[in-house]
């Protein structure tokens, strides 16, 4: 019986966690007589991490992604366990591991957005996590058996960055809807506080995801009508939390960080449509979650956002915070709807498990 690794250390994390927790959760349901999958975990989350098919096995580790520890001691855990194959699904990877392995680059927004304000960093220190993630990323691209994207458009991107004659080991494999969604109801309880209507943005306040410009544009909207920004409490929130009230957006905008699914599922039930201002994605996971819930949507006019909604959405150009607020009034004027079915019924994390094992076994 052969062995693949998977590591999962950023299991419970948003985005690449989903991405995670939805393969591995489809790779269960797979009859897999010949392979063995030692799920690499962070030794914190073991407790909450449960497999139901016998040939997947929890290996737990203490190093975290983006530190010496996870090129030490991670290495030495790998090594120890003579894999057949490793799934690495995270660019931060120990450099100096030499047996074979695949891996999944989710977007290459760190590369291409080199700004320093995605960083709690001095100029100093990022500059040289910089250094070292290029480093990095640029050694998993060229030593993987096989590269993952979740899109054509970071296919491209990679070829663009490091030469077309990798075109033939990357293959393009499209994500879908986080099966904890699916068939969940909404925490109804949040009905009392936030009363229709509200638009929605729905993810981190990572300098790319272009969320203070969002904010610029929707301080313009006169109709009564309020924006939720449901996502996390970090640095980069308390930033945008500054921004609303130097605009005076204190009772339009407000932000709110679920604590469960089912808070998520509320919004994207209840709101008007969801508006996603980024600047880069490798796919866009809320993006296909209001699909599913036929959510009309509001968004960045990017390659990867046309890829996935051919053209069923309103677009913007995000960096013109005058077109962000036009297309919000053209929403509020014309209330165009979109049904995203058969869009939506394109895309599986169901069948990119399936693709995935047949990658693992050509690579073995």
């Amino acid at each position: 019986m052969k062995t693949v690794g998977i590591d999962a250390r950023l299991y419970f994390q948003t985005g690449v966690g989903v991405y995670l927790r939805n393969l591995i959760y489809y790779l269960q349901k797979i009859r897999l007589n010949d392979l063995r999958f030692n799920i690499y975990i962070l030794k914190s989350d073991s407790d909450n991490i449960h497999f139901e098919n016998k040939n997947f096995i929890k290996r737990e580790v203490t190093s975290r992604w983006h530190s010496l520890s996870e090129q030490i001691s991670f290495k030495k855990d790998l090594d120890k366990d003579n894999l057949d194959l490793m799934h690495f699904t995270y660019f931060s990877y120990p450099v100096l591991y030499d047996k074979k392995f695949i891996a999944t680059i989710h977007d290459l927004t760190p590369l291409l957005f080199k700004t320093g304000k995605a960083s709690t960093q001095n100029p100093f220190v990022y500059e040289l996590k910089y250094l070292v993630f290029k480093y990095i990323l640029y050694n998993q691209v060229k030593k993987a058996l096989h590269i993952i994207t979740p899109t054509k458009t970071v296919k491209k991107q990679i070829l663009e960055v490091y030469g077309v004659q990798l075109k033939s080991k990357v293959t393009s494999l499209y994500e879908g809807v986080d099966s904890a969604l699916i068939e969940k109801e909404g925490n109804a309880a949040l009905a009392d506080k936030f009363k229709r209507p509200f638009f929605i943005y729905v993810g981190t306040f990572y300098p790319h995801k272009n969320v203070k410009n969002l904010i610029k544009a929707f301080s313009n909207i006169k109709e009564s009508i309020r924006l939720v920004l449901v996502g996390p409490q970090d640095y980069f929130a308390s930033e945008i939390l500054a921004l609303i009230r130097q605009l005076h957006q204190e009772d339009r905008i407000v932000l709110f960080t679920p604590s469960t699914r089912e808070d998520v599922i509320f919004f994207y039930k209840n709101a008007s449509a969801l508006i996603h201002p980024s600047l880069s994605e490798g796919f866009g996971l809320p993006i296909m979650e209001a699909a599913y819930y036929n959510l009309p949507i509001i968004a960045s006019d990017i390659e990867v956002f046309k890829e996935i909604l051919d053209s069923q959405y309103i677009f913007f150009n995000p960096n013109d915070v005058n077109d962000i607020t036009q297309k919000i009034h053209k929403f509020l004027s014309e209330k165009p709807q979109f049904d995203y079915k058969k869009l939506v019924a394109r895309y599986s994390f169901q069948k990119m498990a399936e693709e995935t094992l047949k990658i693992y076994k050509n690579s073995l």
